[in-house]
Parts: structure tokens; sequence; C-alpha cells
């Protein structure tokens, strides 16, 4: 009698939410795969549900979803999308949030508040992801609120990229919108040949969400592009606050890169009236037509994901994409 002879060879499996499909199909794209075929729909009462129309047994499933408005529909989604690949007996379960939601819930600023960040990090990881891939997260330590390996993509190389081609960089001064993200600002000074830095001091009011005080520039701006970065453009109250205080200061120009277009309301309105000559952002959350604006530039994250996708798969290094930048 002969023995049983098994072959067992890796499967990449696309999924996707219904969140963000075009960023899905692009990343498919470059992968050279199809997504797998879903039934998703919501219950009258609001309630996902959520069907793979092919077998997912012994497959490495990557689950891409974006948490757009309604951000709470989307990882629910996701969630149980996750559920679903676990029970159907997927061997890996690598969640890809491009936008990780709650991500500036990461700390507790006062008494009684929650760390919401680590709360997504639960129920991802108790829904049965092994893994987890994030562009950008708000803070570096939110990678340790999951129990697993993380794999936390930059864009700076890819908004950088397109800056290099809209200044001349011996003119450019890069600016920190606040004190936290000056180390931000740092990588990017070391990316445009070692520009001069500067950021925004800044306070808020903790008892109002979404707004900033008062506003001074630290550094030399006086004559220069003021290229402002962000992790996130949301009410889009803090950059247009900056650019003001930093066309006050003296500077030239101000353009804004930022990985994750939030944009909720007022911030197309706040944007296009502002002093900002160009906002530019990654397509991490769908950006609609209705806000879309002339000085807006969208640039794709996708090959960035599908190649960090595919080193995952083929056991390869994600650090070595960004030359181990951390």
């Amino acid at each position: 009698m002969t023995g049983m002879k098994l072959t067992t060879q890796k499967n990449l499996m696309l999924f996707s939410g219904r969140a963000h499909p075009e960023l899905a199909d692009e990343v498919a794209e470059l992968l050279k795969v199809d997504l797998v075929p879903t039934t998703s729909y919501n219950f009258a009462n609001g309630e996902t549900y959520v069907r793979f129309e092919e077998s997912v047994r012994g497959c490495d499933a990557f689950v891409i979803q974006s948490h757009p408005a309604p951000i709470n529909e989307w990882i629910m989604e996701q969630l149980i999308m996750v559920d679903a690949l676990k029970r159907a007996s997927a061997k890996r379960i690598t969640v890809v949030t491009p936008f990780y939601g709650y991500a500036r819930q990461d700390k507790k600023h006062r008494g009684r508040e929650p760390i919401s960040a680590r709360l997504m990090a639960d129920l991802l990881s108790t829904a049965g992801a092994d893994r987890l891939m994030a562009v950008d997260l708000h803070t570096a330590q939110t990678q340790g609120f999951f129990d697993g390996p993380v794999d936390h993509l930059f864009a700076l190389p890819v908004l950088a990229s397109y800056i290099e081609t809209r200044v001349d960089t011996s003119r450019v001064t890069v600016v920190a919108p606040d004190s936290g993200r000056v180390r931000v600002a740092e990588q990017w000074a070391d990316r445009l040949g070692g520009c001069p830095l500067a950021f925004i001091h800044k306070t808020r009011d903790v008892n109002v969400p979404n707004s900033v005080v008062a506003n001074r520039v630290v550094g030399e701006v006086e004559g220069r592009t003021a290229v402002v970065v962000d992790d996130m453009i949301d009410t889009g109250g803090t950059v247009v606050k900056a650019a003001e205080a930093l066309v006050d200061a003296g500077a030239a120009d101000v353009i804004v890169a930022a990985t994750h277009g939030v944009l909720s309301d007022p911030a197309v309105d706040r944007l296009k009236n502002s002093r900002i000559r160009e906002v530019v952002v990654t397509n991490t959350l769908p950006i609609p037509q209705e806000h879309r604006f002339d000085t807006l530039t969208v640039l794709s994250i996708a090959p960035l994901i599908a190649r960090a996708i595919r080193e995952v798969f083929e056991d390869g290094s994600v650090t070595s994409l960004f030359n181990g930048a951390s």
C-alpha cells in the first residue's frame, strides 16, 4: 500500500470589504490576482452579512479594508470577514488597514477615557487575525497593541518623491504642524536632502475636539517654501491655521503633504479657501468627487501595499521597502 503524499503549496487570496473597492482592485491588479468573490449586504436592522464564494481552506488570506465614515460599519464588516475566514480554515489571516480606525485614541489624556486603538487591536485578534498591516499609524507604539506581527508601512517615499518634483528642495523648510510630528518631519528633512526644520507651537482646548487655539512658528521659514507634513487631514483646522501662521511669518509658499485624507466637513471648504498652494494626500481612504478640489493631489498607495503583501506572502522583508526606517 502506497502512503499518502501531501504537496503543500502556498496560496495567496485577496479579500476586500465594501469601504474602498477602488484601492482593493488596484492592489489586486498589481499582485496579478483576482479578488475573491464575496457576498456582502446589510440586513434591515443594519447587521452585516458576509460570505465568500470560493473555498479558502489552507490559504494565506489578506483582508483589505480601510476605515472611512461610517467608520464603525466598516470595522465591523472587516471583523466579520476575518471571523468567516477563520471558521472556513484559512491558514493565516492578515488584516490590511490602510487607514486604521481609532488610531488617535492611543492613550489616556484624562481620567475615565478609553484607549480605543488598543481595543481595535484586541477585536481584530479575537476575530482571528494573525497579522496586521497598516499605513502610517498615528503613533508608532500602536504596533504594540496587537499581539502578533505588525507591518507598519510608510507613505513618506510616495509623498516625498512627488514633492521633489514640485519644489526647489534648496528653498524648502519642512514643517511639523505640532511638536508630536517633529520626528516625522526629521525623516522628511533627511529625505529632502537635509533641509531645515520648523514646527508650529500650538495650544488646544482639551474640551473641544478638532480645535486649535493659537499657533506660533518656531524655525526659519522666511522666503522659503514650507512643506507641512502630517499623518492625516481630518477637518483641516490644524493645517489651515499652520499655513496662516507660516505665511504671516514670511513663508513664500505653503504645501501640505499628509497620508490620510479623512476630509471631514468643513475640511474641503477650509482647504479650498486657505493660503495653501497644494494639498497632497494618498488614497488610503476613498476621496469622493465632491471632496476633490483644484489644489488637491491624490497619490496611489496601492503599489506600496501590493509590494508589502508580496513580501509577507513570500516570507521576505517588509522593512527592506523602507531601507530600515522605523
